[in-house]
């Protein structure tokens, strides 16, 4: 929203501008994540996470905010009249239109940004990314390219979340590849960043402006192709 500048409606305008862009067949997909006030666990080693004290709310798919991270129109994307949500921690994302909930359906727990997953849903039904003004290095899409890339090992993760069960609340393990400091030790900027600027220099992006923010809608399939390569070329000597 910094990037874009002052809009009529502000964030709840965009959301109406996006919605009017894609038309009644079309479906907008956004990252949400989840503020996670039980996240400084998973910096204990793992045997001492189970026996930590709580003393915050579960993770509830329905009501718990958006991840501050993601700014505020990802939280009053989420609140919109008519947006769906799935039910997943690490991977929550919000939908809407004609194949919002097909593509937001039954996440996988672990490795959610993978094979079976909604991004790869997404490329498949021919999704297109649309940055607005955003960092270089926040193209979530791109993790999914970080499980079909040809190398190994790659980093793994297990973290221990406070979510909302049948019960009340239940301590429960996600496992996955590190989609916070990379499948891999790469020196310097952070890889994504540097594999968009290359994709960017291509001119394979549409790109423009959105208020005042400099924009990219890019094809997903395309991007992920272009990075699986890349990923091949470059991460595969810090193995």
């Amino acid at each position: 929203m910094r990037a874009i500048g002052e809009v009529e409606g502000r964030a709840q305008g965009v959301v109406s501008a996006l919605d009017e862009a894609v038309g009644p067949d079309g479906t907008l997909l956004m990252n949400l994540g989840a503020r996670d006030d039980f996240t400084w666990v998973n910096d204990h080693p793992e045997e001492e996470r189970a026996a930590l004290p709580a003393g915050s709310a579960p993770f509830d798919y329905l009501n718990t905010p958006s991840d501050p991270d993601n700014g505020v129109l990802a939280e009053v994307f989420r609140q919109t009249a008519g947006t769906s949500v799935n039910d997943h921690p690490d991977a929550r994302f919000g939908g809407r239109g004609r194949l919002a909930r097909q593509l937001l359906a039954d996440p996988p727990w672990d490795d959610y940004y993978g094979p079976g997953s909604l991004l790869e849903r997404f490329v498949n039904s021919g999704g297109k990314v649309l940055r607005l003004g955003a960092d270089l290095a926040t193209v979530t899409l791109l993790h999914y390219a970080e499980y079909l890339v040809p190398i190994e090992p790659k980093r793994r993760v297990r973290r221990h979340h406070l979510v909302l069960g049948n019960n009340g609340s239940e301590i429960r393990t996600v496992e996955s590849l590190d989609d916070s400091a990379g499948i891999v030790d790469y020196p310097g900027e952070d890889y994504f960043a540097v594999l968009l600027r290359a994709y960017l220099d291509t001119g394979r992006a549409k790109t423009g402006t959105v208020g005042h923010a400099r924009s990219e809608l890019i094809d997903g399939a395309d991007l992920i192709e272009f990075a699986v390569a890349w990923m091949s070329a470059h991460l595969a000597r810090y193995v």
